[in-house]
């Protein structure tokens, strides 16, 4: 008996590598490496890893197609929930690695997936420099699935231009950046009414759109108008995390009526009848990033967001 017959094919493997190498030249050694930018008085690095959850399951159940566009949005939901991450401080995003667990290396499913990953880091602006592609195989009848997938992300910024919210003042506006759909939460939630005939996938596509990558926008409103806070709306809402952006002893105050949640959520809170306040505490019903900034700055904020092809709102006030 051998490797190979347990279910683990090293020359497949190392054939994959190879084949990447072509796409992402800097990957292939035992450690990414990296050369920090010149330029930094006092450069702090700021890493991050996450997933996409569910929603790789559900997009395993698409893969049939010829164009495997299911896997290709995966690998960008991946970067994205990562670089959207690390952003949030103001850092410039450097470099990305992955984790992906397989059953069996099987390119049709991995070729897009890759794709998907190197364009997020391409939207980015930074580079794919290693990961690990796992093959666990599984002998119960499990067909040949890409089991778990996690990225890791690191970006840089000056110590003295870190955004951590310790200015926010009363009177200070948030303004919410549209989403792109879903992107990567609430999931077992969308799995549950899946399973139970409350929804179905071919008929709602978009379930599946990628997560939006908010990098470039940020770099450039960084440069042009003072950013106080941001905060990326995962799972639990703009209730769950705008707060990790404002000091103790202010709050956020949000209006729900200040922008129209896409009709996606509104097609899944009445699939699932679930009540509106657990709805905000599991989506980001349009909402996939928030800024915070003083007043007088709101209107030439969103002009740019606008110029970049984001629309965007005035969704509520810091308080006391």
């Amino acid at each position: 008996m051998d490797y190979k017959t347990a279910g683990v094919d090293i020359e497949a493997g190392n054939a994959f590598v190879e084949r990447l190498k072509e796409k992402a030249p800097t990957i292939g050694g035992f450690g990414g490496m990296f050369k920090v930018p010149r330029g930094y008085e006092e450069p702090i690095l700021v890493s991050g890893a996450d997933g996409v959850g569910t929603k790789l399951k559900i997009a395993q159940l698409e893969c049939g197609g010829p164009d495997k566009s299911a896997m290709h949005g995966i690998g960008l939901d991946l970067v994205a929930m990562c670089v959207n991450d690390v952003i949030t401080c103001g850092a410039k995003p450097l470099y990305f690695l992955d984790y992906i667990s397989t059953s069996k290396l099987n390119e049709d499913y991995l070729t897009p997936l890759m794709d998907g990953i190197l364009e997020g880091c391409e939207q980015s602006g930074m580079e794919l420099i290693g990961g690990e592609t796992a093959e666990h195989p599984q002998h119960m009848g499990a067909v040949d699935v890409i089991k778990d997938l996690s990225g890791f992300c690191t970006g840089i910024v000056e110590e003295n231009e870190i955004v951590n919210g310790s200015i926010i003042k009363p009177g200070d506006l948030i303004i919410g950046i549209e989403s792109s759909g879903l992107h990567s939460n609430g999931y077992s939630l969308i799995q549950s009414l899946l399973f139970h005939h409350k929804l179905f996938l071919k008929d709602t596509p978009e379930l599946l759109t990628p997560t939006r990558i908010y990098a470039p926008l940020i770099e450039y409103l960084l440069n042009e108008v003072p950013i106080l806070g941001m905060s990326h709306i995962t799972g639990g809402g703009i209730v769950g995390n705008l707060p990790r952006c404002i000091p103790d002893g202010l709050k956020a105050h949000v209006d729900y009526n200040s922008w129209t949640f896409p009709p996606l959520f509104s097609k899944i809170q009445l699939a699932g009848e679930i009540p509106e306040e657990e709805m905000k505490r599991v989506f980001n019903l349009g909402i996939g990033y928030c800024l915070v900034v003083p007043s007088e700055t709101c209107i030439d904020t969103e002009v740019i967001i606008d110029g970049h092809g984001f629309k965007s709102w005035t969704i509520g006030e810091i308080v006391v």
